[in-house]
């Protein structure tokens, strides 16, 4: 995201935050407003054009989302805000969603763990992830599906898994899913480690390593577990812009570049 649509974000989650507190339906019609303008290119081109005074961006706000109650106020607030791009834009209201709908979620329980572990169990079946990933097939089968998938689910994380099958945007379904779980894991003040090792860890090992990483950067974290063999052994670690790379890979890759030096 480039820094003007950052700056855009802060002004739009302070515009969602002056809505005091958030319920399920708010997030689920903030989700709705990011679909039906990423579904338009003609709306989004227009919300998202700096050129266009903010009385008239304003105008089509209200005019296109009139029926959707209190988040009408936040919309005006996003779309007069300087984007960098109309697909930023869409990505700024799909944020406000996950962070409205990730706040109703009931006490104990972790939405951001529901999403990284769905997207992890759907990341290592190629099946599954075109199933439910694919652009092509209705949003509709895709929907029943993802249901049937997280039955033992919070509602929060269905409405999240929903959203991102019926809005494909041309993203991978597990990338799509684990900025889903980026963005509720720092709405509830935890930071996110991604763990990528040759085979899965276990709950002990995940237990001790999110352990020894909180006390090293000095907050709570949230791990997200990606399997990638490719890199044959050991682990790599990201921890937004800090990479720790034990992985075999990385380390025979580090011999090759000396030996042909």
């Amino acid at each position: 995201m480039g820094s003007a649509s950052r700056q855009a974000l802060e002004t739009a989650i302070a515009a969602l935050d002056k809505l005091g507190s958030t319920d399920l339906a708010t997030g689920e019609r903030l989700l709705a407003a990011a679909r039906a303008i990423a579904g338009s290119t003609q709306l989004r081109a227009l919300l998202a054009d700096p050129g266009i005074e903010a009385q008239g961006k304003s105008r089509v706000v209200n005019q296109v989302f009139s029926g959707f109650g209190d988040i009408v106020p936040v919309l005006d607030a996003v779309v007069n805000a300087r984007w960098s791009s109309g697909n930023e834009l869409v990505d700024g209201i799909e944020t406000l969603g996950y962070r409205a709908v990730s706040a109703s979620a009931p006490q104990g329980v972790s939405v951001d763990r529901e999403l990284f572990s769905f997207g992890a169990a759907v990341g290592s079946n190629s099946e599954l992830e075109l199933a439910v990933g694919s652009n092509l097939g209705g949003h509709g089968a895709k929907t029943v599906l993802v249901d049937r998938l997280l039955v033992n689910a919070s509602e929060q994380t269905r409405v999240i898994v929903r959203h991102i099958v019926q809005s494909p945007r041309k993203r991978r379904f597990s990338d799509a899913i684990r900025r889903a779980a980026s963005v509720v894991a720092d709405q509830s003040g935890l930071g996110v480690a991604t763990i990528r090792t040759a085979t899965a860890l276990t709950a002990a090992q995940l237990d001790r390593l999110e352990k020894a990483l909180s006390v090293r950067y000095g907050r709570q974290l949230s791990i997200n577990q990606v399997v990638d063999t490719g890199l044959i052994g050991g682990v790599r670690i990201s921890i937004g812009d800090d990479v720790i790379d034990g992985s075999v890979a990385t380390r025979l890759n580090d011999l090759r570049l000396q030996l042909a030096g």
